[in-house]
């Protein structure tokens, strides 16, 4: 943004986020494992949008942890070239310490690894194992700093205002997304969240014709859609 001040154009920041999931009590576990799957592990969680928090109410929390760790346990890692691969490496190695910091610093603190978590780290690549948290702190590193990899915390709430003032809490605001068996009460809480996108029993999707951006840290105007457009175009007007 300082940079372009000298012309003055217009401009579009996409700045990452630190994504939270907010599941209800009535939602099913097995029926959002899937999806709630890809919305935090796709590209192996290298995704700006992806769901990088989950807050799950505490009558569901085992069961949605034993769901993931399910849907963990059946997908393959390994390199791109390998057909039956689906999750592949981190970029970097400097990534892949990232992502292996945060962790063994929730470890560290008491957190619970359910599964994943011990890399190999003298082998090639950058693989870490897709590793799901649970008794992490809500002001962890691995919670409150985006993570940009293939490592998930899970943390049970009691009061729904309460998981929502903890998803709120951070200076980002990409996306989000609530998970219900009730879309209209989805809706309502989505509603109270501070985020560019909140996705309603989905999480990451995006379409070239919907506006996407972030608040708060996350970004400055939009992308996509006729939004989008008309964030960077300067309309002529020809008057006479």
């Amino acid at each position: 943004m300082a940079a372009s001040a000298g012309n003055l154009p217009r401009l579009t920041l996409e700045l990452g986020g630190n994504d939270p999931g907010i599941v209800l009590p009535d939602a099913d576990p097995a029926a959002i494992a899937e999806d709630l799957f890809w919305g935090a592990f796709i590209n192996t969680g290298q995704t700006c949008a992806a769901l990088k928090r989950l807050y799950v109410h505490e009558s569901l929390h085992d069961e949605v942890v034993e769901a993931l760790r399910a849907v963990v346990e059946r997908t393959p890692m390994g390199p791109g070239v390998e057909e039956g691969s689906l999750l592949g490496p981190l970029t970097t190695r400097e990534q892949f310490g990232i992502v292996d910091t945060l962790v063994e610093k929730a470890k560290a603190a008491g957190a619970r690894i359910v599964v994943g978590g011990e890399p190999d780290r003298d082998a090639p690549g950058n693989f870490y194992p897709a590793t799901l948290v649970t008794g992490v702190a809500g002001d962890a590193g691995l919670v409150v700093e985006e993570q940009f990899g293939p490592a998930l915390p899970i943390l049970p709430y009691r009061d729904l205002d309460d998981a929502i003032r903890q998803a709120n809490a951070l200076d980002t605001g990409l996306g989000a997304s609530v998970w219900s068996a009730d879309v209209e009460r989805a809706k309502e809480v989505a509603g109270r969240i501070e985020a560019g996108t909140v996705w309603i029993n989905k999480h990451g999707t995006v379409h070239p014709m919907v506006p996407f951006g972030g608040v708060k840290g996350s970004g400055y105007g939009l992308e996509f859609g006729q939004e989008g457009l008309k964030a960077v175009a300067v309309p002529q007007i020809i008057n006479g």
